[in-house]
């Protein structure tokens, strides 16, 4: 038995997530289905987050089991032949370690959010990034952002199901950069809540047009209320860009 280190890259607009789903297409189903293509093994295949519907990956980290000798080259090469034409690829393919996982073995984790901040509506972009046509202040959103960083109880920027055992995390980094009419959200840390991303970047997104002050969104975390959350931002524009271990 080998275990493959898996980097993946895929468009979550056709998909239910990332974790396999009882009434809909899933990026895990789809590469789950492609190694049985390939191998004739039904194998689990673990990532190092679970995205929703409609979010995004760069560069996630996953893996799997196969009783089959076949050589990472060949195991990737053949993993993309049988998952196309869906959006998904298999950008490398490595043999890893018995013990390790690309979950639990995860040291930290890095999101991107990516709004496009024009008046026009978006083209080529449609799907993969939030369009906000009014002015976004995005000086005001990063220094704002800084309130979020380090330890809290995350309760306010939490999904009512999330499953995680505590709401309270270590966020590492949250930063907030414009080029031209895009503002870029990167969001670092160990782990994240269901919906944490999403619902900092929205509220961030308030503070943006002016409709929060930074004192509001330190208010709505201190809280630790989901009802004190001012705006949880849609899925579109959510990367999970890179895996650290």
């Amino acid at each position: 038995m080998t275990r493959f280190a898996l980097t993946v890259e895929y468009d979550g607009r056709p998909f239910f997530g990332w974790q396999r789903q009882a009434h809909g297409p899933s990026v895990q189903q789809a590469i789950e289905e492609a190694v049985f293509s390939v191998t004739g093994e039904t194998v689990a295949v673990h990532a190092a987050g679970r995205t929703d519907a409609g979010v995004h990956g760069i560069a996630m980290r996953a893996h799997c089991d196969i009783a089959k000798p076949i050589a990472p080259f060949r195991l990737g090469e053949a993993l993309n032949a049988r998952l196309r034409p869906a959006p998904v690829a298999i950008l490398a393919c490595e043999e890893a370690a018995d013990d390790w996982h690309a979950r639990f073995s995860c040291l930290g984790r890095e999101y991107e959010y990516r709004i496009v901040n024009r008046r026009a509506p978006l083209t080529f972009e449609k799907g993969l990034a939030w369009h906000v046509p009014q002015q976004l202040d995005a000086a005001a959103m990063h220094d704002a952002a800084q309130l979020l960083v380090g330890r809290h109880d995350f309760t306010t920027f939490r999904s009512a199901h999330c499953q995680s055992a505590s709401p309270v995390k270590t966020l590492d980094r949250l930063e907030v950069e414009r080029d031209g009419d895009l503002v870029a959200i990167t969001a670092a840390a160990r782990s994240f809540l269901h919906h944490q991303v999403r619902s900092m970047v929205g509220c961030l997104a308030m503070v943006g047009l002016g409709r929060w002050s930074a004192d509001d969104l330190a208010d709505a975390l201190r809280a630790a209320d989901r009802t004190r959350l001012g705006l949880n931002a849609p899925p579109d524009g959510l990367f999970f860009v890179t895996a650290r271990y």
